[in-house]
């Protein structure tokens, strides 16, 4: 189709500005907090029916599905992005907007390379850039499909929108409940996923992987007027804090794209915790960042070689690393125990899928850049488990996220809409496998 087509994307896309920016009031006017995306399903898959989706389902965990049958075989994409988001925090901070509000104003606002500020047309609200304005591109690029379709233009292959639940706690529990269970179930298949995670108009290729492990230092307790009876849990973690930020950290691996390997101490908290007593148990809780080649086992390995080392200078030292876990449920009540692990990955640049979005991008006119996101994403389960080709594109902007700045700009969320269905398009044209497994 080439250039035609994507000339009357562009037109098209244009024409949905008001029912975008409408749809994302009503996706921010709906709260959505982890575990209670209900009522935000409700909206996405009546928007999916109301734009022409031809199938529309929700899985037994909650999580929605949304398919757009091309005219000819070709491949699968998925467009994935979550339901839930975070909570608003204090209100106070919101400079005047109502964090469930969803207000559109005219706001001074970054450009997609952060350089400079531009007033435009904003949407306000909680989930705006994680991952509301996302999302409603994402099925405003099918209602865009849709319309060619109807206009007699051949689609190669199958547009696949899927909105998952409980992403905000990092354990991928909607995500690996959905390609693991229900895929499997409904017999469906996906060739490449592209993530509305905020990537400011950019392709997106990777983010480092996330291990949450939990440190138990024992001591023993004695009354806090004599803590010379007891052994101060407390105490006995300094050292293990010292060697994790001034020896640990500076030596961890780097990647060229992800940068360097982190490690966090971001808790702690003591047992039994209360004036009077010595604490016997100090509890570290560690946010460990890894890149491509680095495992869970070897990242606790080096953990407990600091333990195992001030254990032998210190007979009282004693203390245990483990991967800490959770029991996550869903709104319709299904229940996941599960490590909080989530898998590094990146794909190269010039990958045939990225080259493909790269060339559809160019081909409606944009300016094609790249990055990488500091957060992780559910993208860890598509190319860091399953190993396929993934990238992320998106109107959003990633230093908004989790902020009471939280926006999304409608200009770029018009331009992301013709950008995702043209990447649609240009991936279905594509002779012979443009969907290789990634190697990192």
């Amino acid at each position: 189709m080439g250039k035609e087509v994507y000339e009357k994307l562009k037109e098209y896309s244009k024409t949905y500005q008001s029912d975008i920016a409408l749809f994302t009031q009503k996706l921010i006017q709906t709260p959505s907090i982890s575990g209670e995306e209900k009522a935000v399903a409700e909206l996405y898959m009546a928007e999916m029916e109301k734009v022409g989706f031809d199938e529309v389902f929700r899985d037994d965990m909650g999580n929605i599905v949304g398919l757009i049958n091309g005219t000819q075989e070709g491949p699968t994409i998925m467009y994935n992005s979550h339901m839930d988001h975070v909570s608003p925090g204090d209100i106070g901070n919101w400079e005047g907007y109502d964090p469930y509000g969803g207000q559109i104003d005219t706001c001074l606002i970054d450009n997609a390379d952060k350089t400079s500020r531009e007033n435009t047309l904003c949407i306000h609200g909680r989930a705006a850039s994680d991952v509301k304005g996302g999302a409603a591109t994402q099925i405003y690029a099918g209602a865009l499909l849709v319309r060619l379709k109807k206009e007699g233009y051949p689609l190669k292959g199958t547009y696949m929108f899927t909105g998952v639940v409980q992403e905000e706690p990092a354990e991928m529990v909607g995500m690996l409940h959905l390609v693991d269970k229900t895929f499997k179930e409904k017999g469906l298949d996906y060739d490449a996923m592209v993530s509305s995670e905020a990537s400011s108009l950019k392709l997106y290729c990777g983010h480092r992987g996330r291990i949450e492990f939990l440190i138990t230092v024992y001591g023993r307790t004695s009354h806090g007027s004599a803590p010379w009876l007891g052994i101060n849990a407390i105490y006995k973690s300094l050292k293990v804090i010292e060697k994790l930020k001034d020896e640990l950290y500076p030596s961890l691996p780097k990647d060229e794209d992800l940068g360097q390997s982190s490690i966090s101490l971001n808790i702690i908290e003591c047992s039994p915790g209360a004036l009077s007593i010595v604490p016997d148990k100090c509890m570290l809780s560690i946010d460990r960042r890894t890149i491509p080649g680095e495992t869970v086992a070897g990242a606790m390995a080096q953990i407990q070689e600091i333990l195992d080392e001030i254990a032998y200078n210190d007979p009282e030292f004693k203390a245990e690393v483990k991967v800490k876990t959770a029991l996550e449920t869903s709104y319709t009540g299904v229940q996941y125990d599960i490590q909080k692990v989530m898998a590094p990955w990146k794909i190269d640049r010039d990958h045939p899928f990225v080259e493909s979005a790269k060339e559809a991008l160019e081909g409606i006119g944009e300016e094609v850049k790249y990055g990488y996101w500091d957060f992780g994403t559910d993208a860890s389960k598509t190319a860091g488990i399953d190993f396929k080709p993934t990238i992320g594109y998106s109107p959003m902007q990633e230093q908004y996220a989790h902020t009471p700045y939280d926006k999304v700009r409608i200009d770029y969320m018009v331009r992301a809409m013709a950008g995702n269905a043209a990447i649609f398009i240009s991936a279905g044209e594509k002779e012979g496998s443009i969907f290789g497994a990634l190697k990192f």
